[in-house]
């Protein structure tokens, strides 16, 4: 699996979430370096795939979390109908240097392939932008989902996979709950990220994370 003896950190500064790996292959084949990689820039004003370097702090992923889960299509369109998201999934690699690829554009949504896929036993984490200097973004209104709300994640082969939100919460950059994020668990989850709060008038960069949480549907 994908996510065999993977250690995922995050640590988030600057508007940027950063993801620290031990596994050398990840699902790209390259070799990440042994600094934070950045994953995805969510400020208001930076262009997409700038980056930032920030220390991660260490988590260990459970090698079980993902070993009993059947074969799921690869993601390719995620639906939250009650804020208007119909929005095409790319996948998130590593780039040469180490640092994460980030989504194209203001209205993809970013799925990180060293985590689960949307359906596999594991927390599938996909990552928007909520705003860029070309206007609002994806993830825009992440901040107001309710729990309760359907959530739709559509698969290469056509298939759909449904999830229930049972919360939404933000949290200074600096106090990431990595844990809640990306550790183990017991049944197919999906974690949705962004950028959320005040904007830092120096630096014009979100302070904090909005992090969606949903357990998958019957």
């Amino acid at each position: 699996m994908r996510r065999h003896a993977v250690v995922l950190a995050l640590a988030l500064s600057s508007g940027l979430a950063t993801v620290s790996t031990t596994n050398p292959t990840v699902s790209t084949g390259r070799q990440p370096t042994a600094s934070a990689l950045s994953a995805i820039s969510l400020s208001p004003v930076e262009p997409a795939g700038q980056r930032d370097t920030t220390a991660p702090t260490s988590l260990a992923a459970d090698p079980a979390s993902t070993s009993a889960a059947p074969a799921v299509s690869q993601p390719v369109r995620l639906r939250i109908p009650t804020i208007g998201v119909d929005a095409p999934v790319q996948p998130l690699g590593l780039r040469a240097d180490g640092s994460l690829e980030v989504p194209t554009g203001r209205r993809e949504v970013g799925w990180f392939t060293g985590a689960a896929r949307p359906g596999e036993r594991g927390p599938a984490v996909l990552a928007g932008h909520a705003s860029l200097a070309s206007g609002r973004a994806v993830f825009w209104r992440l901040r107001d989902v309710a729990p309760g709300v359907a959530i739709e994640v559509r698969g290469a082969d056509g298939s759909a996979v449904r999830f229930r939100v049972t919360r939404v919460e933000q949290h200074p950059k600096d106090a990431f709950p990595t844990s809640a994020v990306y550790g183990a668990t017991t049944g197919s989850e999906l974690r949705l990220i962004t950028c959320g709060g005040a904007v830092d008038p120096a630096t014009r960069r979100y302070l904090d994370n909005v992090v969606l949480y949903a357990v998958r549907s019957p």
